[in-house]
């Protein structure tokens, strides 16, 4: 997103949970990071929505992270066969009260 020029975001994959739950935390504490940003496509979207739940119920608590806002839509590309799929996805930001 260009409007966003920090690198405060973190890209939910295939590795274990607690790994983006522990980056999303250092963002806002070791960083200083006012917001940060999960984004998330397809199939890890549910991931995304339980790393911030995780983050901020649970590790943030005390720090006063809150949901700002969250952004959903699907990008369009070639798979391997050549043809064009969507894929859904989003962008959850957590922001410092």
């Amino acid at each position: 997103m260009a409007e966003r020029t920090e690198e405060n975001i973190v890209f939910i994959g295939g590795k274990p949970f607690m790994n983006y739950v522990t980056g999303v935390v250092m963002q806002f504490t070791t960083k200083g990071a006012k917001e940060v940003t999960i984004k998330a496509r397809g199939k890890f979207i549910a991931r995304a929505v339980d790393v911030a739940e995780v983050a901020t119920k649970r590790f943030l608590k005390e720090q006063g992270i809150e949901v700002k806002d969250i952004k959903i839509n699907s990008e369009e590309f070639e798979n391997k066969e050549g043809k064009k799929v969507n894929v859904s996805t989003i962008d959850i930001i957590l922001v410092k009260k």
